[in-house]
């Protein structure tokens, strides 16, 4: 295919793309207050329910399960349906899934309520990513990804401030049901306000030729097998694979080690997980926003991102001296660190798969990544549940082995990726062909 030479850049006309980012950040950060409210609740549960840290990583590992399957599943069905409708049935299944545990008062209960809220959940980030390709050029690609991902750590940070005050007065169970209604609204204003670029009324002929004023990926179908002739799939595996379980440990046990270390209870737990995810939330903003800088300052696509993933690398290393700190704030501070390291590392290793693939194939390659990543982040939630309960508590092997993974991640991205970027180039001003959505726009 004949390449051309782009024309000048339009300048950043409209906003409406950040509305969408705008709904996309609540519903990340709906999804985290879902997700990480039974880990923030599990000392009291576990106390009430009396189950042991190995039921506990079971709970995880199904929920683990489910969440591949919903990964795979929900991102394959997203590029088929379109955005819209994605996302729209993803947020429906996982908030009547977060109700759900309320309803439960056992591990086999909360078990199924997990697996139903992983099959839902796994379609957020597939149909997210797949979002931001649609609505932003390439350079301001991993910033938009910061943005909407930092709702994971609102998401965090509410989790136990919702927990605090709603178990307080009126039980554990309450909380479940205020979150799974808070994503049944939101569901109403998606369906309300979503459409793809070209076909939304609120988007200028300006706007959308900013959107699509980068060389991009030459656009087309994209069978499911032939995603792994894309660099962005290998990246996006290998890197989720050696760093997404240390993600779900730091969500699923944090509370915990705080609890047991520094013997505190669910209110006096509230502050510290507060300033760990207001960390984690500069983390995933910043990140995204360096690579981007590297980028204005002349670096190639792949050497930004390589470059801000590496930065992100070298602020987890520390996080190993956690379980020696004598104070609680120190290891707060190093946890918090390491959390909003990986939060900017997830940012440019998402936008690494927009980067190399069609638009029309990047939920699948996301979903495909996302489900063996969590299928191993739920075997090693077993393992995590059997090492707790069999050296009484000591974590320090686990963030040991947290440390490290991200250098070696960055590592082999970097062996991974070529050296260029493959684009077809355009006149700025003129849309790539068949830049619609799969599903009518959906």
């Amino acid at each position: 295919m004949a390449l051309t030479v782009p024309g000048p850049r339009p300048a950043a006309a409209g906003r409406y793309r950040w509305v969408i980012i705008a709904l996309l950040f609540v519903v990340t950060t709906v999804n985290y207050m879902d997700r990480n409210l039974l880990g923030v609740l599990k000392p009291t549960i576990q106390g009430e329910l009396h189950f042991s840290e190995s039921d506990y990583g079971n709970i995880v590992f199904a929920f683990s399960m489910a969440y591949a399957a919903g990964y795979a599943g929900m991102g394959a069905f997203t590029d088929k349906v379109g955005v819209r409708v994605g996302l729209a049935v993803a947020a429906m299944i996982w908030s009547v899934a977060s109700t759900a545990h309320g309803l439960v008062t056992s591990v086999a209960g909360f078990t199924a309520a997990r697996i139903a809220l992983g099959l839902g959940e796994g379609g957020n980030f597939p149909t997210c990513i797949k979002s931001v390709a649609t609505w932003f050029p390439v350079r301001d690609r991993a910033l938009a990804t910061g943005v909407f991902n930092s709702g994971s750590n609102i998401g965090g940070l509410l989790a136990p401030l919702i927990a605090a005050f709603v178990t307080s007065h009126f039980g554990w169970q309450a909380a479940f049901y205020v979150t799974g209604l808070v994503g049944l609204v939101w569901v109403v204003f998606w369906l309300a306000l979503y459409r793809a670029p070209e076909e939304h009324p609120k988007v200028t002929l300006e706007e959308l030729a900013y959107i699509h004023s980068d060389p991009e990926v030459p656009s087309r179908r994209v069978p499911w097998v032939e995603m792994f002739r894309y660099s962005g799939t290998w990246v996006y595996l290998v890197g989720g694979i050696l760093t997404n379980p240390v993600w779900w440990f730091y969500n699923n046990w944090v509370p915990s080690f705080l609890f047991s270390k520094f013997h505190v209870n669910l209110m006096a737990l509230g502050l510290p997980l507060v300033i760990i995810y207001l960390m984690t939330d500069v983390g995933s903003i910043g990140g995204g926003w360096l690579s981007g800088r590297f980028m204005r300052a002349g670096f190639g696509v792949f050497t930004a991102r390589k470059l801000a993933l590496l930065a992100c690398a070298a602020c987890t290393v520390p996080v190993f001296l956690a379980p020696m700190a004598d104070g609680i704030w120190v290891s707060v501070l190093l946890i918090g660190l390491a959390m909003a390291a990986h939060q900017g590392f997830s940012a440019n290793l998402f936008t690494l798969v927009s980067d190399t693939m069609p638009k029309e194939a990047v939920a699948s390659a996301v979903g495909f990544g996302g489900c063996v990543s969590s299928i191993l982040g739920g075997f090693s939630a077993v393992v995590v549940g059997r090492l707790l309960d069999a050296t009484g508590g000591n974590y320090t092997l686990v963030l040991f082995v947290g440390a490290g993974a991200y250098v070696v991640a960055t590592l082999a991205i970097h062996l991974i990726l070529p050296k260029e970027r493959a684009v077809l180039r355009v006149p700025a001003a003129a849309p790539l062909a068949g830049a619609h959505e799969a599903g009518g726009g959906g």
